[in-house]
């Protein structure tokens, strides 16, 4: 019987899926290695889990211990699926940066989380290295796992992902495509590729605000390039040991907006729900794109699952208060209109046929009904055409004798995509106010107008 001892037995073996949509405009093919297959749903399980074994081999991890980390949330899943099976306990601290769902995660495991500012210098005493550090060496029978330092990181990947990688394209791959954080996973990675096959190029994605790239360029360890950011699992403002920088040949960085949407479209239009550095690999990838041939073989790898990223890139809301989403909204409709355009309306005591008028004179079909300065409801085109055909003498009547439900009323800034569930063949126009208190229309041919339709 093909049966698993226990968790960890399932890490690593993970597929390589052929990107199809995202990529069809480069003359290559392209695979992403989906490590999100691995129990903890990520990459990180497979460095976590030799780490452990190292420390234990070593001593340094001994019965009933304590392991602690400073993680960004993914190592500490990996790190948390060891400890459940091998009997340890768990201190992790994380940045107030990282998703709350990952610190959630980290907690339902039995892990205990302590969250520290992120915007504070790496020997800072409140930085996460610092205070998992201090943690170390104050909780007796406890191992702090360092994974920037612990060259059992990088040993994982020259030991499981590399060869993995090497079998699955056997031997063809041409382009390894790798977001560069820790330093373990490219860096292992590349070692076992590079032996196998030195004109393998290897291209390191990072972030702006880290100081990787340009240590890379020019060896120097600029403290000036290291600003906050609001990318995840990439990226460094120190240069951790896992690194050799020997063994990568190109490094480009991705804007926190760019990896954001290109995580989004890899679900949308490839079905893989990924996280934030694999949004920032594929795009990583498409910037460097100009010396691929139709004969290369490219491997991105991406690191984690889309689930630990709800609450911000796959949260319209984060993504739209960032400036990260194109996305046209009911003010940008009322911005675009040409001069200062005044709401038109009309008072319920007036006939019928001025309201007629109105519609034929400036060519609009809804039209907002006031009592005292107040809307409380609406007359449209639509609606008097089927009630002209049971009292033709309608036209002389009042339009309050006539007049329909007032037009909902919507956010200034509401997404138009989201009013096409508003505007309906009943319904065929929105109101809003602006920040002055000033009503503003936005009728169904304004949002097919803006929605390119």
């Amino acid at each position: 019987m093909d049966i698993k001892n226990n968790i960890l037995e399932t890490i690593g073996n993970t597929p390589l899926i052929r990107l199809n949509k995202v990529t069809q405009n480069l003359p290559c093919t392209v695979l992403a290695k989906v490590d999100y297959f691995n129990p903890g749903n990520s990459i990180k399980d497979r460095m976590a889990l030799k780490m452990v074994e190292v420390a234990e081999q070593e001593g340094k991890l001994k019965p009933g211990g304590t392991i602690i980390e400073g993680t960004s949330g993914n190592t500490g899943m990996g790190l948390a699926l060891a400890a459940i099976v091998k009997g340890y306990k768990c201190i992790f601290v994380t940045t107030d940066k990282q998703s709350k769902e990952k610190a959630d995660v980290l907690k339902a495991m039995g892990a205990e989380v302590i969250v520290c500012p992120n915007n504070v210098e790496p020997d800072d005493p409140q930085s996460y290295y610092s205070v998992a550090a201090r943690l170390a060496k104050e909780v007796p029978n406890s191992c702090h796992m360092n994974q920037y330092d612990n060259l059992a990181n990088r040993q994982a990947h020259y030991e499981t992902t590399g060869p993995e990688i090497w079998k699955q394209t056997e031997g063809k791959i041409t382009h390894l495509v790798c977001t560069a954080g820790t330093g373990g996973t490219i860096t292992g990675v590349a070692m076992y590729l590079k032996e196998k096959n030195p004109n393998i190029k290897i291209w390191a994605v990072d972030a702006y605000g880290s100081l990787l790239t340009k240590y890379f360029r020019t060896g120097e360890l600029d403290e000036k390039e290291v600003y906050p950011y609001f990318s995840e699992g990439f990226g460094e403002d120190f240069l951790p040991k896992n690194y050799d920088m020997r063994v990568i040949d190109e490094f480009t960085q991705v804007s926190d907006k760019d990896g954001a949407v290109m995580a989004r479209r890899l679900a949308k239009e490839e079905g893989l729900f990924c996280g934030y550095s694999a949004g920032s690999c594929l795009k990583g990838l498409m910037q460097l794109k100009d010396t691929l041939t139709k004969d290369d073989l490219v491997v991105c790898i991406l690191h984690d699952h889309g689930s630990r990223y709800v609450a911000k890139i796959y949260n319209d809301q984060w993504m739209m208060e960032r400036g990260f989403l194109d996305v046209k909204t009911f003010k940008d409709i009322i911005s675009g209109r040409p001069g200062k355009q005044k709401l038109l309306t009309i008072t319920s005591d007036k006939a019928v046929a001025d309201a007629v008028e109105l519609m034929k004179q400036y060519d609009i079909e809804h039209i907002p009904v006031t009592r005292e300065g107040e809307i409380i409801g609406s007359i449209t085109e639509g609606g008097l055409f089927q009630k002209v055909f049971s009292n033709p003498d309608i036209k002389n009547q009042k339009i309050e004798t006539v007049i329909e439900p007032a037009f909902p009323l919507v956010d200034f800034n509401i997404a138009v995509d989201k009013l096409k569930t508003l505007i309906t063949k009943e319904n065929g126009a929105v109101m809003s106010k602006d920040d002055a208190g000033i009503y503003h229309i936005v009728t169904k041919y304004d949002v097919i107008q803006a929605l390119g339709v």
